[in-house]
């Protein structure tokens, strides 16, 4: 069975760090393309950064320069540094994977697997 677990998420201030990981069982880290969606109270998910297997990566433009993605295949584990934070990065952070080509990856697209999420939450 494929499973996501997302860890990492909590309360931090304005300026912060967290480090989000993504463990991934099954067949899912054979998957092309992962990435990391949120969803803040009220809104809709959105795409924060994609990875594709041979390590080119996307990151919306909220994010770019405070955020990194990257991919342990060893340890077949996800992950999202976020440094600089701030309160309206607080959202419910989801780990999904999919087999999307470069071209469709780098544009958050072809997701299959998702997690169940960890909450982020940033204060002023």
């Amino acid at each position: 069975q494929v499973q996501l677990v997302e860890s990492g998420g909590g309360s931090v201030q304005a300026g912060g760090s967290l480090r989000l990981s993504c463990a991934a069982s099954g067949t899912t880290f054979t998957r092309s393309c992962m990435g990391w969606f949120r969803q803040a109270p009220g809104k809709q998910r959105e795409p924060v950064a994609t990875i594709d297997r041979n390590g080119a990566t996307a990151y919306v433009d909220s994010v770019k320069g405070r955020y990194t993605i990257s991919r342990d295949n060893a340890k077949s584990t996800l992950y999202l540094q976020m440094n600089s934070l701030k309160p309206e990065d607080t959202a419910m952070y989801y780990c999904a994977a999919g087999n999307s080509g470069p071209y469709s990856c780098a544009r958050y697209a072809g997701m299959i697997d998702w997690g169940k999420g960890t909450l982020v939450t940033i204060s002023s």
